[in-house]
């Protein structure tokens, strides 16, 4: 298959995450695990934040769509991943491999600035009370998330196509369980030096840029804070943006970590382990965050489980 344009063929082979064949049933079952607990936590906070009038505010506004993303981005990995772990030859469409990474990359670059635009908000409750509804108005909130999906779309498809476009040759073996940007890269033949540049150009910009946003954000928070003289208003702050700090956490902190390791110590089993953590355990994560730490989130689920009782009765 050597120096063969891989657009002649028809699939790529995925590695997956691991080789050893004792593991793929026990793996099959956690995943199966972490992916129907990402669906039913993931859309039972889109469908209760829609649902429940008291969790019509900015702040569940974009808690819904950062479940939305979540939700999104576990399916276009976790569905593919668990088949591949049942089947004996791990293959993938070219097409589908190329909407598997288009996707991919707008969700997880959507993820970047929902939750910078949740810091900010987090931010003007905290320290512009008294002004918050005023500046986070309903029009401002739908900018605050269209501008993310527009940017992360924009991106996606510059990336794909630009990869897509160009010529693969040798093995069509991806070493990956699924279509990353990095792994693609390594197989083409033709000269690549543009698009790696463009890709850690905008990987710098995206991380940098909404790190910098929650940092600043979360500076001010913790000033505004500590210059409050009431304990029980302290407890409060720290209650309203403890979950969203978690979340955040959680998931720079695997970001950095896959990103900020020596070239001497870098590989892809490691890069597998945090793909896994950001794409499959982060989106199951962040509603159990939000709905465990949040007593509003409880009382809405409450009562929307009660409404439907009364209805089914």
């Amino acid at each position: 298959m050597s120096q063969q344009n891989l657009t002649l063929l028809t699939e790529f082979i995925l590695m997956g995450v691991t080789r050893q064949p004792e593991l793929q049933v026990p793996l099959f079952g956690i995943f199966l695990i972490i992916y129907t607990v990402t669906v039913v936590g993931n859309l039972g906070m889109i469908i209760v934040t829609q649902v429940d009038s008291h969790l019509h505010t900015p702040m569940y506004f974009f808690i819904k769509h950062l479940a939305f993303i979540d939700l999104g981005n576990a399916t276009v990995i976790c569905p593919k991943m668990l088949v591949n772990f049942v089947v004996d030859k791990n293959t993938i469409s070219y097409y589908a491999c190329a909407t598997q990474l288009a996707f991919f990359l707008m969700f997880i670059i959507s993820e970047f600035f929902i939750l910078s635009a949740m810091a900010y908000d987090r931010y003007l409750a905290i320290c512009n009370p008294l002004l918050y509804n005023v500046i986070m108005s309903r029009r401002l909130c739908h900018v605050l998330v269209g501008i993310p999906y527009v940017y992360s779309t924009f991106q996606a498809l510059m990336f794909t196509t630009k990869i897509f476009t160009l010529t693969f040759c040798g093995s069509n073996i991806i070493s990956h369980f699924y279509c990353d940007d990095l792994p693609l890269l390594l197989m083409l033949c033709s000269n690549a030096r543009e698009i790696e540049l463009l890709i850690i150009i905008f990987s710098a910009l995206n991380l940098i840029s909404s790190l910098m946003v929650v940092l600043v954000s979360y500076i001010l928070i913790l000033i505004a804070i500590f210059q409050m003289h009431s304990t029980e208003g302290r407890k409060k702050a720290f209650s309203t943006c403890g979950s969203h700090l978690m979340v955040v956490v959680v998931f720079y902190g695997s970001l950095l970590f896959m990103y900020m390791q020596p070239k001497s110590t870098h590989s892809f089993d490691t890069d597998k382990m945090a793909s896994v953590f950001y794409t499959l355990v982060i989106p199951m994560l962040n509603p159990l965050i939000y709905s465990l730490r949040n007593k509003e989130v409880k009382n809405a689920f409450h009562r929307v489980f009660k409404n439907q009782c009364k209805l089914c009765s």
